[in-house]
């Protein structure tokens, strides 16, 4: 082991062991919930888009002053409650199941109160690491999470299939929970004193959020960055509110073949993490954060074309190659965002980008329900792969097509060109 890497960085390997576990929980849920709410609930379309909405939908109502207050207080303490919290809710569910007593209502709270918990953790997270391993590290760090993201995805959905058919869903459920339970704890273990950040100095909370929205919005990249980010999920969430259905009613999946068709896909999205430094480094990590959503996002056009039998691979295919993409995508564009923006604002700055971009979700969550009910749910993959093949386009007239690398950090506010 390099003494110079990060693997040797005890505290980061803490921090990565509990994102490792805690996203394995996360992608089980994201498997396990939906099939309960789509076969034991019998879910209609709206309702599937009504819980995909609640899942996100904290991000638009409570995401820029979360960035404030993350910016006050110290982060790990709020990644801490936040898991704590997410494990609480989360136990709830097959708890209900057992007892019988599980509603579509309860499921949608459960998915809008582990929303909130988790805006608060993702705004912290992204401000925390670099602290915690310096910028000159960050792309590094953002690397080997996004690995373990990836391999999540991978491994989660399957064995939340897998479970949900040989175990039960609700012994399934418990996955969920006790990932972000481990998470926490593993965060426990982090030595490394923690600056405090500048406390509250009288300003209004108005004004600072006021801050962290100039920046974006003057930054130029960062903006064409965060619009099509926010289309990108708009149309994502979209499919995601109807992808449940398509592959348990109409292409006739069991749970474990639907596992299995998501753990296929996940595949593309480990790739694109092992593959993402070397694409930056080949590309240039500025051009990287363009030219990859071009030329990738289009083949999920190839999602709706899939059959029941053999022509399910389309499906698999067109998820895992979407999944590539977004997966070089985040690490290039979070790497870019930690990189160009002053430490003061960062908490900010990461809850801006946040509401708009994730703000996004819920309105397509509930979008894809009602376009579901309303022309099909094929029709509505069509709509919504279609969509995502044109959400590069703010990045293609952005100032990124004329630079290789990331521009350098002025503190007293905007990048400047290198």
């Amino acid at each position: 082991m390099r003494r110079d890497s990060l693997w040797a960085h005890r505290d980061f390997r803490q921090l990565w062991a509990g994102q490792t576990v805690g996203q394995f929980g996360t992608y089980v849920g994201q498997t396990v919930l939906p099939l309960l709410a789509a076969t034991t609930l019998k879910a209609s379309p709206l309702q599937m888009g009504v819980l995909t909405a609640a899942g996100t939908a904290a991000f638009l109502l409570i995401g820029l002053p979360t960035g404030v207050l993350v910016d006050r207080i110290r982060r790990r303490p709020v990644m801490l409650t936040a898991d704590f919290v997410r494990a609480g809710l989360l136990f709830t569910v097959p708890l209900a199941v057992w007892a019988g007593v599980l509603t579509l209502g309860q499921l949608i709270a459960v998915a809008f109160l582990v929303g909130v918990a988790t805006v608060f953790f993702d705004v912290a997270y992204q401000s925390y690491l670099p602290s915690l391993v310096g910028r000159d590290r960050i792309m590094e760090g953002n690397t080997r999470l996004q690995s373990s993201l990836s391999a999540a995805e991978v491994i989660g959905p399957g064995a939340g299939g897998g479970l949900a058919q040989l175990l039960g869903a609700a012994t399934a459920a418990l996955t969920t929970a006790v990932g972000h339970l481990v998470s926490g704890l593993l965060l426990l273990r982090i030595q490394a004193p923690e600056s405090r950040p500048v406390g509250h100095d009288g300003t209004r909370m108005g004004a600072r959020i006021k801050e962290g929205l100039a920046f974006v919005r003057a930054e130029k990249s960062l903006r064409a960055i965060t619009v099509s980010t926010a289309l990108s999920n708009l149309a994502t969430t979209v499919l995601l509110s109807m992808q449940m259905l398509f592959l348990t009613r109409d292409l006739g999946l069991t749970p474990g073949a639907v596992g299995a068709v998501l753990a296929l896909s996940g595949v593309g999205g480990l790739m694109g993490a092992f593959t993402a430094g070397r694409c930056a480094t080949w590309l240039g990590p500025a051009r990287a954060i363009w030219l990859i959503p071009l030329v990738i996002s289009p083949v999920a056009l190839l999602v709706p074309l899939a059959e029941p039998g053999r022509l399910t691979v389309l499906c698999a295919l067109g998820l895992a190659l979407r999944a590539y993409g977004t997966t070089v995508f985040n690490v290039v564009n979070v790497s870019y965002r930690q990189a160009i923006c002053p430490g003061r604002l960062l908490g900010r700055v990461n809850a801006t980008v946040r509401f708009i971009t994730w703000g996004a979700m819920p309105v397509g969550g509930l979008l894809g329900g009602v376009l579901g009910g309303w022309i099909g749910v094929r029709s509505t993959l069509w709509v919504s792969c279609a969509a995502l093949a044109l959400a590069s386009l703010p990045l293609v007239l952005s100032p990124l097509r004329t630079l290789r690398e990331f521009p350098e950090v002025r503190e007293e506010g905007v990048a400047s060109p290198t």
